[in-house]
Formats: structure tokens, C-alpha cells, sequence
């Protein structure tokens, strides 16, 4: 397949004025519930969550999808500008973006990603995606004339790109915020020769992966679709090596009919089951901890990994599937079956157990983490991982630029 030049671009983008970002800097749109937003909302009265829940500024009950709230959401993101919350650049700049959290940083690129490269690949995707939260970003790109929640992408290491971020974090940062724990800076990459070797640097890439937030960047090419001029997306790309994946586990509400002896049993076939006097972090492939009845176990899959096998086949969380979920619990299609839920590694462990002892769930499967590996070997093979393959950690911060639509 060929090549399309410009995989990224610079862009004038837009951001918060000098120390302002920690009033707006806000968790992603899709990691809070409602009543969260509007507790965040309260406390920081200019959270860009009023640009990405605007359901927030209107009473309780309000379908988030209503005209109303796209317009608020419109409205809002020009009041923030109109009060000098926020600015936009002159003229087409990079940005460095450094998240740290809990001792670990990464650092790398906000940039607007070529739609015409997501088309033919060039730009990887894992996900699929559902039409309905597909539909909601469009709507909220239009209503906003904006990219607002970037794209969370790697790329292969390049000393090259290394050294322009080395240089563009020495200095003062633009913007500098904390959401939570985790802290969010952004400088401005500004000089011609900069901004030159960053677009290089892309360039010698064979191809850019799409870590999180699928259904943006399939939202940005519904829109290129109405509105061709609108040819490029916001993300931002770190170096695959900074890119930090964690657990993403499962909790099932029964036990699909089974008693608690009887399910023991059916797992001993195909699991050599050993009990653990605490919670199970699995420490390999093919390793599940399994909390029920108010203990753990560990679970070691018996027969060996097929090295022939599919990359998406040798995941955790399809060997999960293909062993217990469907042919024991009758749960064929984790992405439909409201009999089970998922629960991101950031939560600890302890989130499982109290799925279980205290929200009425019969059992929890601690799983080992994804790696950038296995899901460079599934893009790569142009392959659909199983949902909710991956948790990252940390994750961006809307509010601290975003890329407007002309």
C-alpha cells in the first residue's frame, strides 16, 4: 500500500491562557458519570467538562443527546474564549504533552493527525466501535466547530522526535495543571526548524497506533466525510516504551446456573486451581485470579499457548473468553451481555472484591495486563482486538488543547 505523505501536521490550536489550565484541565469525557461531572464542575465552575458533559448546566434528568445540550456545549467553549480562559496560537505550532503520575512520565506530541492516513492504516486501530457514541462525538465536533478530546496514539521510538521533545520541556510550560493525580503540562513547539523535524520525524514512520479513543477518531472521519476541508483529527503520540498499559478485569453478576462447587469443578478441566491467601496480580499470560465466595484463587490455564495462533487469539481476555466465559457461564458476547462488566486496573484490586461482597456480582477475574506489544502485533495484522482489551494509564486531560475546525 502506499504511503500518503503527512501523516501529522502542526495546527493553531487552542488552549488555555497563561494559568488558566488548572481551571480548566478535565478529566476525559468518558471516564466520569454524570453526578461525577457535576460534582467536578461545582468545585472548578470553568471544567471543560461544560464543553464535554454539558448536561452539567442543565437539572438532572436532561438527555445528555438533547439538542440543548450541544448548543450549551457551543456556547460554553465561546464563553471561555470570549473571557480569555482560553486563546488560540497565530500560527500552526506541535505541542509537547508530559503526563505524570504516581512516578511514571511520558511525554511526547499533540499534533493533528492526517484522516486520509487513518483511512488507508497508516494510522492503526484495534477497537470496534459502536455507531450510537460514534454519532454523540460528531454531533459534539459540529456543535463545537472542534476536536476537543484528543486521540490517545503511540509511535515507534525515534531519537530524532526525542530530542525536539528534550529541548521543547526545558523551558517554562505553557500549561501546567493537575486532574486528580496526575499532572498535565504542554509546551508550545513554535520554531520552523522545530516543527520541520518533528514532521520528519513522522514521516520516517511506517505507521502510528491508536491506543485510545477509537471512537473520536472514527467520530473525525464522519465528519471529513460531511465536510471535507476537515481533514485531520487531534492526537496526541507518545514513544510506544512510555506508554503504560494496565489490567483490565471482569466481574459476572452469576454463575450461569452453576453452583459454586459445581463451577470449581467445570474450571478444574481445563485450570490447575490453587488457593491465595491474598488478591491474585497475575504475573503472566495464560495466569487468571479468580475472587468467589469471599477468597482467591489462582487459575493456570493447563494447556499450552499455540505459538500459530492469531495475536488476538493469545490475548488474556480472549483465552479468558474461549475458556470460561462462553462454554462455562454461557456469556458469548462481552461487548452485549449485561450479565458481565469491566473494571480498569486503576481501581486496585480491592475495586473487585467490593464488586462482589458489596454491588451483589457472583465472581471477579483479575487479569495480567496487555502489552503495546500484542497490540502492535493485532493492528498490525489489521485485526479487531476482544473489548475491553486495554486499560492506560495515565490517561489526557480535555481542556489542555484542542483543534479547531478551521
Amino acid at each position: 500500500m502506499a504511503r500518503s505523505p503527512g501523516i501529522v501536521r502542526p495546527f493553531a490550536g487552542l488552549r488555555p491562557a497563561p494559568g488558566r489550565a488548572a481551571d480548566i484541565a478535565a478529566p476525559p469525557y468518558d471516564v466520569v458519570t454524570e453526578g461525577e461531572a457535576r460534582t467536578l464542575v461545582r468545585a472548578k465552575p470553568w471544567s471543560f467538562l461544560r464543553v464535554s458533559r454539558p448536561e452539567v448546566d442543565f437539572p438532572p434528568g436532561i438527555d445528555p443527546h438533547a439538542d440543548d445540550c450541544y448548543a450549551k456545549a457551543a456556547a460554553n467553549l465561546k464563553a471561555m474564549q470570549e473571557r480569555g480562559l482560553l486563546i488560540r496560537d497565530h500560527a500552526p505550532c506541535y505541542y509537547a504533552y508530559r503526563v505524570s503520575a504516581a512516578g511514571h512520565v511520558q511525554t511526547g506530541i499533540a499534533a493533528a493527525g492526517s484522516l486520509a492516513d487513518y483511512a488507508t492504516n497508516r494510522i492503526r486501530r484495534h477497537e470496534l466501535t459502536r455507531p450510537d457514541k460514534e454519532t454523540d462525538r460528531v454531533r459534539q465536533i459540529l456543535a463545537v466547530e472542534a476536536h476537543t478530546g484528543p486521540v490517545f496514539a503511540a509511535h515507534p521510538s525515534s531519537p530524532a522526535l526525542d530530542a525536539v521533545l528534550a529541548r521543547a520541556t526545558a523551558g517554562t510550560p505553557a500549561a501546567d495543571a493537575h486532574v486528580g493525580a496526575v499532572r498535565h503540562q504542554l509546551w508550545v513547539v513554535s520554531e520552523p526548524a522545530e516543527i520541520a523535524a518533528v514532521t520528519a520525524a513522522f514521516e520516517d514512520m511506517e505507521a502510528i497506533y491508536i491506543a485510545d479513543g477509537h471512537h473520536r477518531s472514527a467520530a473525525a472521519a464522519r465528519v471529513a466525510a460531511e465536510r471535507p476541508e476537515c481533514d485531520r483529527f487531534l492526537l496526541v503520540s507518545f514513544p510506544v516504551p512510555e506508554v503504560r498499559i494496565l489490567d483490565y478485569n471482569r466481574v459476572v453478576r452469576d454463575l450461569g446456573g452453576l453452583g459454586e462447587a459445581e463451577f470449581l469443578s467445570r474450571l478444574g478441566a481445563a485450570f490447575e486451581i490453587a488457593p491465595s491467601a491474598g488478591p491474585v496480580r497475575p504475573e503472566r499470560r495464560a495466569i487468571f485470579g479468580l475472587y468467589l465466595g469471599g477468597r482467591w484463587r489462582r487459575l493456570t490455564l493447563r494447556a499450552p499457548l499455540d505459538p500459530a495462533a492469531l495475536p488476538q487469539e493469545q490475548l488474556d481476555v480472549a483465552l479468558l473468553t474461549r475458556h470460561i466465559l462462553e462454554p462455562i457461564l454461557g456469556i458469548g458476547d462481552p461487548r452485549t451481555d449485561p450479565r458481565i462488566d469491566f473494571v480498569g486496573g486503576a481501581r486496585g484490586l480491592e475495586s473487585l472484591e467490593h464488586k462482589v461482597d458489596g454491588e451483589g456480582f457472583a465472581a471477579a477475574f483479575s487479569l495480567h495486563p496487555t502489552s503495546m506489544e500484542d497490540l502492535i502485533a493485532v493492528a498490525d495484522a489489521g485485526a479487531i482486538m476482544p473489548p475491553k482489551s486495554t486499560w492506560f494509564e495515565p490517561k489526557l486531560a480535555d481542556g489542555m488543547i484542542s483543534l479547531p475546525l478551521e
